[in-house]
């Protein structure tokens, strides 16, 4: 009963005409962002946080999660239609949605993409309902010891589920957490790596490394490549399947929508590897391995429904812990903090409204989207017509006045700027971003939890290895070290993600 009432409390929040409407726009936008390749939802996200701070807590937070599980639906349209993913996690489904469209079936690829995602995001919104209360009540017992274990494990699974190489994504985790040091000292009051500029004594702003790093440097990005983009518009057809493909995607859904729910629970994995070890999985299993790549329904209804379930299962860590599971997530602890919230598990006892309200809302963006995305496919292809020089101005523009409006800083605007030349030399030197900004977050409360927990233990250092929790965080830790670099899991890592980013 108390799960009905909590349900009912959250469609309350979330139905009101205030909520309903930030719901819509950032599915929209999330598409939009979705359909146009080379932004993303975790650049745009970034971009938005300054307005979140005039917006009331809920309705900021409904607003940044329909962006995110709104791009997952959007990028599999121009992955169909014009075989360019507008979202990382929809790459796979390039593969065989284009080869479907090829045949004349764009409309039911779409079709299937759509229901398949609407399955996932059902079944994975009740998983967060049913699962986050009681993780929540786990999470009242860690202290200060276990939250620093536990953040240990998260930011080394980050590291083993990267893509690219292990060293490069361990040295982004260091200098996030270097930057993350930067500022006051919370304990003596003494300056840290400020040089004597006054701007630092507070610590670097967050929206204006999120911004520089994601929203910038993709912006430079996307204009050195400018000359490279094609815009090839498909007919569509009917918009709906056969029976015959509704029987054929049915189990691929099924998994999918249940690889999706755990892969996203993890810190590092998300919609993207969700995706992945979905096609994988249905490769595997299919008793037509070669039709794959081919136009093989399986290959679009897996991957989309699990890169859905993927993005709505990693609220679960953000709302019981405090803790990000990708760097989307990260944005959201960053946009509860802007708004006065403490992430962690005391918001769903302090915060009903809030906890239950994004709960309820992500069904009903999904339904949103179902109900939007079809009947607007026309449009999304047509504003991939529109040149990036004329997008770009206006995306800079926004930046630069979302980041001043949080504190009226003019330096703040030469840290964008900063920051947005480190993320275009990492794009170049082929350094992921993600686990700097996990980095960044996650510093400062790791550090205030390991010297809390060493206070309260008298130095003594074994406290974090003899408390049950936190040993076995800690052990598992080790484990996931000592099985990524295993010689075998290395070059099956290597293999997943060399493939991912043709």
């Amino acid at each position: 009963m108390d799960l009905l009432s909590n349900l009912a409390l959250g469609f309350s929040v979330a139905t009101s005409l205030e909520n309903l409407g930030f719901c819509l726009i950032g599915v929209l936008l999330g598409t939009l962002i979705g359909v146009l390749p080379g932004i993303g939802a975790t650049a745009t996200i970034a971009m938005l946080l300054p307005i979140t701070f005039q917006l009331e807590p809920v309705s900021s937070l409904i607003m940044l999660a329909g962006i995110y599980y709104g791009a997952q639906y959007g990028g599999s349209t121009t992955a169909i239609l014009i075989n360019m993913p507008g979202e990382s996690s929809s790459a796979v489904t390039a593969l065989d949605g284009y080869q479907m469209a090829r045949k004349g079936q764009a409309g039911a690829a779409l079709a299937i993409a759509a229901l398949g995602s609407f399955f996932a995001g059902t079944v994975s919104t009740f998983l967060v309902a049913v699962f986050a209360p009681p993780l929540t009540v786990v999470a009242l017992k860690f202290g200060a010891a276990e939250y620093f274990s536990l953040m240990v494990l998260g930011l080394v699974m980050s590291i083993a589920l990267a893509h690219g190489s292990v060293i490069k994504a361990l040295a982004m985790v260091v200098l996030g957490l270097l930057l993350g040091m930067v500022g006051t000292d919370v304990y003596t009051g003494t300056p840290r790596f400020t040089f004597g500029i006054p701007n630092y004594a507070d610590g670097l702003n967050f929206v204006a490394l999120a911004v520089g790093v994601f929203g910038i440097a993709e912006i430079l990005r996307n204009l050195e490549n400018e000359g490279d983009r094609e815009v090839l518009t498909k007919k569509v057809g009917r918009l709906w399947p056969s029976r015959a493909q509704m029987r054929e995607a049915f189990g691929p859904v099924l998994r999918g929508t249940g690889i999706g729910s755990v892969l996203g629970i993890l810190p590092g994995g998300g919609a993207v590897l969700a995706a992945f070890a979905s096609y994988t999985m249905e490769k595997r299993v299919s008793k037509n391995p070669r039709e794959f790549g081919q136009g093989a329904i399986a290959g679009v209804a897996g991957p989309e429904s699990a890169n859905n379930a993927g993005a709505q299962t990693s609220f679960i860590p953000l709302l019981t812990l405090g803790i990000p599971a990708n760097p989307v997530m990260a944005l959201m602890i960053g946009a509860m903090i802007i708004q006065g919230i403490v992430p962690g598990p005391d918001v769903a006892a302090e915060q009903p409204r809030l906890f239950w309200g994004i709960i309820a809302s992500m069904w009903i963006g999904n339904l949103m989207l179902v109900v939007l995305n079809l009947p607007l496919i026309g449009l999304w292809v047509r504003l991939l017509q529109v040149p990036y020089f004329v997008l770009f101005p206006i995306i800079m523009a926004m930046c630069a006045v979302g980041v001043y409006s949080v504190a009226s800083n003019t330096f703040d605007l030469y840290a964008v700027a900063g920051f947005g030349l480190l993320g275009y030399l990492m794009s170049r030197l082929r350094l992921e971003p993600a686990p700097l900004l996990l980095g960044f977050v996650l510093g400062p409360l790791m550090e205030e939890n390991l010297r809390r927990a060493m206070i309260l233990a008298r130095g003594d250092a074994t406290t974090f290895v003899t408390r049950p929790i936190s040993a076995t965080l800690l052990v598992l830790t080790v484990i996931v070290l000592v099985v990524v670099l295993l010689p075998a899991v290395r070059r099956g890592r290597d293999e997943v993600f060399t493939e991912s980013d043709g």
